[in-house]
This record gives structure tokens, sequence and C-alpha cells, in this order.
């Protein structure tokens, strides 16, 4: 970090002093003028257009004027130069003339305090099209393999790059303001419902957006080597030096550097970092749970204007209506999903016993499932005496025996697999649907290791070997064909 970190800011001295209304008046002026490409001005131009603005009363002189320029200058807000024009008066021709121009830091300083009297809340939008444009100036950065002709590789990076950082700032800034405490009080009142149906079908267009370029993005990103990556950004310092710089030059390292930092910052916010869920996900879940907040709040105002209304004429319609269609269950079925749509589900842990695999069948054309269902009451229940015990020796006997079989075939296929030592996925040939299994499970439990590596309970030692530059292949199986990378696995006895 620049030692300059720990200095203070004199420039902003003018922000935070006794007389700040005509400092700011006069920085104010010096700011539209520098926007109208006016850059040096004269004292009385200065406090012509101060005395103009109409806040610091009739008694502003000019001699207050030059002391207010003479500190302004002193705090290196604004930089005079000698004004060597003919006099037109004897006090003119005494005293020292001068222009002043405004310093960088001075028009930063003033632009963002213009631009913070204008804030009135988070702001932001949600574009979508700016995934798209990200989108295509990596697949021509990728296409190019680092030939660009002069001045087009430094002006595709500053165009993706631009579009990046407007992504992320205005998405952030329009999650937030819908996070803000003043929506949540509109969230509350019947105003609300005017804006629903705009707000979601702009959030789903937003996330419609996000997930038909965000995960190609995160493709291209990976895809993408170093080598690649590397070319590309001398080409963009090429064209970089070949803008005639005037104010300091930055080194070459530090160009180097600072393009580093901003492909690393998109290629976290896109693809993740290691083992951490990349940014765009959190903003795809985010954008989700902000649809379903607002969801809610309008049903919810809904609710409130009907819980005054009886239903009594629609109910007794409606049962009428049950009445005639006398024993027709199949009828009173599907007017009962129309009416009340889905029950509300009830989850049971145990076996569903089917009494056919057949995954056509209704739920109403097979057999039930009995279960008994305890009450969870807190009072405590009169002891019935006592209950039989089950016999489960056949079941847990049947269950025995399919898992060493299981056991079995799986060691059959180690046993083949330890002759052979080790093995990628494009060697295979025609597999079997338990082999492919397996061997899926495998790399699996490889892939969750932070060592690529596993020990199965025989002693046998698994180690999976990335691709080192993205390889397919094809497992070809009975039940079908699997495109995966091309893993290469070694086979062992080990420890």
């Amino acid at each position: 970090m620049p030692e300059s970190l720990l200095k203070p800011l004199v420039e902003t001295s003018y922000l935070n002093v006794q007389n700040v209304g005509r400092y700011r008046c006069i920085m104010r002026f010096f700011y539209v003028q520098h926007q109208r490409l006016r850059y040096w001005l004269k004292p009385q131009e200065i406090f012509d257009g101060v005395v103009a603005y109409g806040l610091l009363g009739e008694d502003y002189t000019l001699e207050q004027c030059q002391k207010d320029l003479d500190q302004l200058a002193e705090w290196a807000n604004i930089v005079p130069r000698h004004d060597g024009g003919r006099s037109a008066t004897v006090e003119e021709y005494l005293r020292k003339k001068f222009r002043y121009q405004m310093t960088p830091y001075a028009v930063e300083i003033e632009r963002l305090v213009s631009g913070l009297e204008k804030v009135r809340g988070y702001g932001g939008s949600l574009e979508p099209t700016l995934f798209e444009n990200i989108a295509s100036g990596l697949e021509r950065l990728e296409g190019a393999a680092g030939q660009f002709p002069p001045g087009e590789a430094i002006a595709l990076w500053e165009k993706t790059y631009e579009d990046f950082v407007k992504l992320t700032e205005n998405a952030s800034d329009y999650i937030a303001s819908l996070q803000s405490s003043k929506v949540e009080e509109l969230m509350l009142t019947e105003a609300f419902l005017a804006y629903k149906d705009s707000v979601t079908r702009y959030l789903q267009d937003f996330i419609q957006g996000l997930q038909r370029y965000a995960y190609k993005i995160e493709a291209v990103l990976l895809s993408i080597n170093t080598g690649l990556v590397d070319t590309f950004f001398s080409n963009a310092q090429r064209d970089l030096a070949a803008r005639p710089q005037l104010d300091e030059p930055v080194t070459f390292d530090e160009q180097r550097e600072r393009l580093q930092l901003e492909w690393q910052s998109m290629v976290r916010w896109f693809a993740g970092y290691e083992n951490e869920p990349s940014d765009v996900y959190f903003l795809e879940q985010t954008t989700k749970d902000t649809i379903a907040r607002i969801v809610r709040s309008a049903l919810r105002i809904q609710e409130k204007h009907r819980m005054g209304v009886s239903r009594r004429r629609e109910l007794d319609y409606l049962g009428r209506w049950f009445f005639a269609l006398d024993d027709d269950l199949s009828q009173a079925h599907k007017l009962a999903g129309h009416v009340f749509g889905f029950y509300r589900c009830r989850h049971f842990q145990g076996i569903d016993e089917k009494d056919s695999d057949n995954a056509d069948l209704s739920m109403w054309q097979v057999a039930p499932n009995i279960r008994e269902l305890r009450s969870r009451s807190r009072k405590r229940l009169r002891d019935t005496g006592t209950g039989s015990i089950r016999e489960q020796s056949a079941r847990q006997q049947k269950a025995r025996e399919s898992f060493l079989k299981a056991r079995q075939e799986e060691m059959a296929v180690l046993q083949e697999y330890l002759e052979k030592r080790e093995i990628s996925i494009a060697d295979f040939g025609l597999i079997s649907a338990h082999e492919r299994y397996f061997l899926l499970y495998w790399i699996g439990r490889c892939i969750a290791n932070k060592s690529r590596r596993v020990l199965t309970p025989e002693g046998i030692a698994i180690s999976l070997q990335m691709p080192v530059e993205p390889k397919r292949a094809l497992l070809v199986c009975e039940d079908g064909e699997l495109d995966m990378p091309n893993y290469q696995l070694r086979f062992s006895y080990g420890t």
C-alpha cells in the first residue's frame, strides 16, 4: 500500500471549516465552469459568479473573495497563475493579478460532493443485457487467441470490465433499495399492489438473463488458460503504452498488477474462489427471495380485504355441486383439485410399500400404506399396557444379503482395476450399469476429498487426477452414454 494512505487529505479542508459556505460556493462555481471547459478564471469573474448565487449576503466583498482564494490555494484546491495582461486601472497595476484553476483532486472531490447531493436512496438497476455484453466480450477474447490489432485489446477489456463494474454496483444498489425500511413500509400499504406486478416482472426478467448468460460466462472464464490471459494483457499494455501520458506514467508492473486484479475479481464474482460459492449465486438467491417476499406481501394485503367478506353463498353453491356428483369419486377428486388445489403435504419417514413398480399408476390405484401416528400432545397419555415387539430378523437378513452382494460386486470390479493399476475415462469400452455406478461413486468421493484420494475398507487406495486441459471423454454404458471430463484413476494397496 502507498505511504500516502497515512497522510491527511488537506484538499478536503474547505468542507468542514468555519467559513464553509463561502468556500463551497467558490469551489462549486469553479466546478461548473470546469464542466463548461473554462479552466482559468479571474478573481472578478469568480466574485461575480458567487454573488449571483445569492447565498452569501450583500456584505461579501471582492477582498474577502481574494482572501478565500488565497486560502483555497494554500489547501491545494486551486492553482494560481500570474496574469500578464495589461492593467485597466491603477489598483490593478499595483495588485498582483492572478488566474486560478482547479486541481485534479479538487475536481474529483467536487464531483463526489455534487453526486452526493443528488442521492435520494440506493438507486441502481437490474440490466440483464450487461450479462450478454460480458459474455460476448469474453468469447471475443477467447476466439482471438491473443491476436489483436493495435488498440482493440484495451478497448475490449475496458468495455467488458466497465460492464462488469456497472452490473455489480447497480444490482447491489437495486437489491439494497428493495430491502430498505422505506420499501418495507410501502409493502404494508395497499398502494404497493400497483407496483407488485411490474417489480416482479422486472426481477423475473433479470433472473432469466442471469441464468441464460451468467453460467455461460463462468464456463468461459474457467476454460481460458493463464497463457491466453497473459498474452491478452500484454496486448492491452501495448495499447496503453501507445497512449501519450503527460502526467506521472504508470510503471509496467503496476499496469499488469491492476489488470490481473481486475481479472481475478471477475473470476471470483462469476466462478467463486476455491470452495466458496460465487457472488452471482448469492445475487440469484437474493433476487429470488425478494420476489417471494413481494408476492407474500401482496397476498397478505389481499387477505386483509377478504377477511370481512362472507363466503356463505359460494360455499353453499360448492356443496350443492359436490352433492350433484352422486357416487362418481373421480369427478369429485377433479372438482376438489380445481377448487382447493393441492393438499398440504405431510412427509412421513419410512419405506413406500408399492404393489407395482409402474410409475404411471395413480396414488388412488394402489393400496394404502398403513402408518401408526402418535399424538404430539404434551399431556401424558395413560399407560395402556405393554406392546408387542415385531420380528425384524427376516428384513434384517434380506438387507444383509443385499449389502454383501453389492460389496462382492464392488470388490470384483476393484480387483479388475487393480490389475490395470491406472486407467482413464477415455480408455473404457462398453461397461455395465453396475460398473458405471461404482466408477461414478469413487470419482465423487475423490472429488469431495481435498487430497483427491480415498481408501476403501479393503485397504485399496483410489486416487483421482484431474485433466490438465479441459478434455472431455465419452463413457459408453449399457443404459446410455455419459459425457464427462477425462479423469485418470489410479488403484493400489495403501494405508
